[in-house]
């Protein structure tokens, strides 16, 4: 009896332990960080915070080095991307559930908010509001791991260290790539490359690259020989997450740029209504001002002055 009492006793302290550590690391809608890159000043610091749009002391604040920043991006970027010292910071809050991904940037002049998007989608990170800002203008590749550890830290769950490779890994393809063939086209031409994995795992490296060429025939793109290769690298990197998850994250991802573009247009729509009436009105306004002081005038000649 007494080996029952144990054992009840046990299942139920596993069960409470289980529970207070789903309790503290559930990720809630609201949760907010904020990362810092560990070279800049104090005055650059706060303007960092204004362009958060926060205050010091009111959400938790992480630091980044350039050591945290080579973890992911050495060897995959030229030196001078990833420099000496850490100047990218970023922020992100918890967004409800299908809300998407968001990013928006502020001196960051070689990674897009669409390539931040994919490659943390990538790397697992989804409905969350993401802003990456620098105290001057830089390239913004180191800005993904702050973004990872900001994550990590405001979910309480560490992603997996493949995806967050990929993940960096994809950030660099589509940034060089997009630098001579475009950002839309680099973005959409491994988008596509992305829905196709569950195939190119089987093929051999020859009838890859004949798909990469498909591919990028279609988005009007000429790709020289490194180009190719440098996809192909990527591809075999992807290959290696869940192919089945990737193409429905890129699913969802899609469906949010759509939502926002239909929100978008609905808002342009009513803006333009509103534009009408307030112009109709105007006109209305004229027309009775007109009326009274036709009125006016005749009673006027009427009665004398």
């Amino acid at each position: 009896m007494s080996r029952w009492k144990t054992t009840i006793s046990c299942l139920l302290i596993i069960a409470l332990c289980f529970s207070f550590c789903m309790t503290a690391y559930a990720v809630t809608a609201g949760d907010k960080r904020v990362v810092i890159a560990a070279d800049i000043t104090q005055a650059e610091k706060e303007q960092i915070y204004k362009d958060f749009g926060v205050k010091q002391g009111e959400v938790v604040e992480l630091t980044v080095t350039n050591a945290d920043e080579r973890a992911y991006l050495h060897g995959l970027v030229d030196e001078s991307k990833i420099g000496s010292v850490a100047l990218s910071c970023a922020f992100i809050e918890i967004m409800e559930p299908g809300t998407g991904l968001t990013v928006l940037t502020n001196n960051i002049n070689y990674c897009t908010p669409q390539m931040y998007k994919n490659a943390l989608t990538t790397a697992g990170i989804q409905d969350a509001r993401v802003m990456v800002s620098a105290p001057h203008v830089v390239s913004g590749t180191a800005a993904l791991t702050g973004v990872y550890k900001a994550y990590e830290s405001v979910s309480g769950n560490a992603l997996p260290e493949l995806a967050k490779q990929v993940g960096a890994e994809e950030l660099i393809v589509t940034g060089q790539l997009a630098e001579y063939v475009g950002s839309d086209e680099a973005t959409g031409l491994i988008n596509e490359l992305k829905t196709i994995l569950d195939q190119t795992v089987n093929m051999t490296d020859a009838q890859v690259l004949e798909q990469i060429d498909i591919l990028a025939k279609q988005y009007n793109v000429a790709l020289t020989e490194g180009q190719r290769q440098q996809l192909l690298k990527l591809c075999r990197s992807m290959e290696r997450l869940d192919a089945r998850e990737l193409r429905k994250k890129l699913v969802d991802l899609s469906e949010t740029v759509e939502k926002a573009g239909e929100i978008k247009n609905t808002l342009d729509v009513a803006t333009e209504k509103a534009g009408e009436f307030v112009q109709d009105a105007k006109e209305f306004a004229g027309k009775v001002t007109k009326l009274v002081n036709n009125v006016a005038g005749f009673f006027k000649n009427l009665l004398g002055e």
